[in-house]
């Protein structure tokens, strides 16, 4: 076997191995991009269960209002009535 041929079979191996690590330079990019989106996603989603979390507390407290004056007035009703 002479060492030409040996060369050009190195010389493809080493054009080969820089194609696959851009390739997986890129590949990294993507998932950091990705994870980028996640986060993002991630904090959006958080932010919005806070917020409907208040919403929750905030008409809770307007039943439970609601429910306690009409017990009043239906106590008061049955006070004042006699």
């Amino acid at each position: 076997m002479s060492a030409q041929p040996m060369e050009s079979r190195m010389s493809r191996l080493e054009g080969a191995y820089e194609q696959v690590d851009h390739r997986l330079e890129s590949i990294d990019r993507r998932f950091d991009s990705m994870d980028r989106r996640f986060e993002s996603l991630q904090r959006e989603m958080h932010e919005g269960f806070r917020l409907l979390d208040g919403k929750i507390d905030q008409r809770f407290m307007w039943t439970m209002a609601g429910i306690a004056t009409s017990w009043v007035t239906t106590i008061l009703a049955i006070i004042f009535r006699h």
